[in-house]
């Protein structure tokens, strides 16, 4: 991934010349141990132009100091402190709800550590919340015991709504994917934190120290990191190195567009402007808003 002229002319000016930029990293920076080509390049034009950048990632798996020490081992310089993940997101949002709680949680370090330092203790008994991240160690016993505490009161919270994640050999079940059984055993639908919730975005632009439009998001999944950008004002770059297609993109937006007029408003004239294949270019000295969204019910 490199800021290179493969993309719309005017897309590009207007990306470089963001200040800030919030970054996914698996599928964009990496697939598992694998840093992706281009990458080098990118970190290297964020760091000579004084670019403020966080990797913000919807993994809850590893604590900011790992991912730091990850991308180290993959060659890349990068300070702790340009890191945040959905673990840190969610436990930042249940300290506000619920401050001194307790918690049963099902996932890796990253998501303990972050729970930790909110103030949570772990309860296996009547906890407040069942939280759930990406595990290596899922097993039917954990589902039991977590569809037990729903059914006992305890709220059902999963660090992101990502039902698959990429990996070096192909993709992987994510948090949604791990956290249906209980949703389905329980009739409890849980809450998501990580993108797209707007939360994740505003602690992301907070810790940049910037505005919506000195923004831009950098993502592989048009469900969470476009729809982030939608949702929060902030201008978004949809790679093809992760988990989506350019025909995932058309059939996603165009199911999108029928139910969501917002997201339609918001989306589909950019798409056209992008010079991405299969999107018309409109013609502003040509047509009128009202030919423009008849163009745009023609291409649904």
């Amino acid at each position: 991934m490199s800021l290179n002229e493969t993309a719309h002319p005017y897309t590009m000016e207007a990306l470089r010349a963001k200040k800030g930029y919030i970054i996914d990293m698996d599928g964009v920076i990496y697939h598992g141990n694998m840093l992706l080509p281009g990458v080098e390049r990118f970190v290297d034009f964020l760091k000579k132009n004084d670019k403020r950048f966080l990797f913000l990632t919807n993994s809850s798996e590893r604590a900011p100091r790992e991912l730091q020490q990850k991308l180290a081992r993959l060659g890349l310089d990068v300070d702790e402190s340009h890191f945040y993940t959905s673990a840190m997101s969610t436990a930042a949002f249940l300290k506000g709800q619920c401050p001194g709680g307790s918690v049963y949680a099902i996932g890796e370090p990253g998501l303990f550590g972050a729970l930790y330092d909110a103030g949570f203790t772990m309860n296996e008994v009547n906890p407040d919340y069942v939280v759930l991240g990406e595990t290596h160690t899922y097993n039917y016993e954990k589902i039991e015991r977590a569809v037990q505490l729903v059914l006992g009161g305890a709220k059902l919270i999963g660090t992101n709504p990502d039902l698959t994640g990429p990996i070096e050999n192909g993709i992987a079940p994510a948090c949604k994917a791990l956290i249906a059984p209980i949703e389905l055993a329980t009739g409890h639908s849980a809450y998501f934190l990580g993108k797209p919730n707007p939360l994740m975005m505003r602690h992301g632009l907070r810790r940049l120290g910037v505005s919506t439009d000195e923004a831009a998001i950098i993502g592989d999944r048009m469900d969470t990191d476009v729809i982030a950008g939608v949702e929060s004002g902030i201008d978004t770059v949809l790679v093809l190195s992760g988990v989506t297609t350019r025909e995932d993109t058309k059939n996603f937006v165009r199911e999108r567009c029928r139910t969501d007029r917002t997201f339609r408003q918001k989306t589909l004239h950019a798409l056209q402007e992008s010079g991405i294949d299969g999107w018309r270019p409109l013609h502003p000295a040509r047509t009128s808003k009202k030919e423009d969204t008849a163009h745009a019910d023609a291409r649904i």
